[in-house]
């Protein structure tokens, strides 16, 4: 009898947190330029948003050129409209931008501040995480809300 209990209390709380939109994935949303968004990440100035799609993943990109290092915190689906370099591999980790031969190719455009063809930086590094939320920032220790909720909801489910 527990057992479907506990099943039926699962089902239920997830359908509910399913239409409040708290299963969907909280990424940092930000740019190194802004204050508190670069190396030493301050957690305290961005809380993280909801990303727009529920399959989402959040990614920091990382853009070097000399000394100058520019980070930029977003969810994917945010990114896939505006940006080019995005790597075919989307798991877990990071990996070189992806070249596009084709980008400004029918462009004859002599003012270099431009960055038709998108090689301004030296380096561009994409990192992907998806298995917590705000996991794009330098390090992450704040467990997601579900992961604590429910178990401590379902233990007190089961001492009633």
């Amino acid at each position: 009898m527990r057992i479907i209990l506990y099943f039926a209390s699962t089902i239920f709380l997830a359908s509910q947190c399913m239409g409040l939109g708290i299963l969907g994935l909280y990424c940092y949303r930000c740019v190194s330029t802004h204050p508190g968004c670069s190396t030493p990440f301050n957690w305290l100035w961005y809380w993280g948003e909801q990303c727009p799609e529920y399959d989402d993943k959040c990614v920091k990109i990382v853009e070097r050129k000399g000394a100058e290092e520019i980070i930029t915190r977003d969810c994917l689906s945010v990114l896939r409209s505006i940006r080019t370099d995005i790597p075919a591999d989307h798991y877990e980790g990071c990996r070189p931008a992806a070249k596009d031969i084709r980008l400004g190719h029918y462009v004859n455009n002599s003012i270099k501040e431009l960055d038709i063809h998108h090689d301004h930086y030296d380096s561009t590094n994409w990192c992907f995480c998806y298995f917590d939320n705000r996991c794009n920032s330098a390090s992450s220790i704040m467990p997601s809300l579900l992961a604590v909720t429910i178990p401590l909801f379902m233990t007190w489910l089961c001492s009633l």
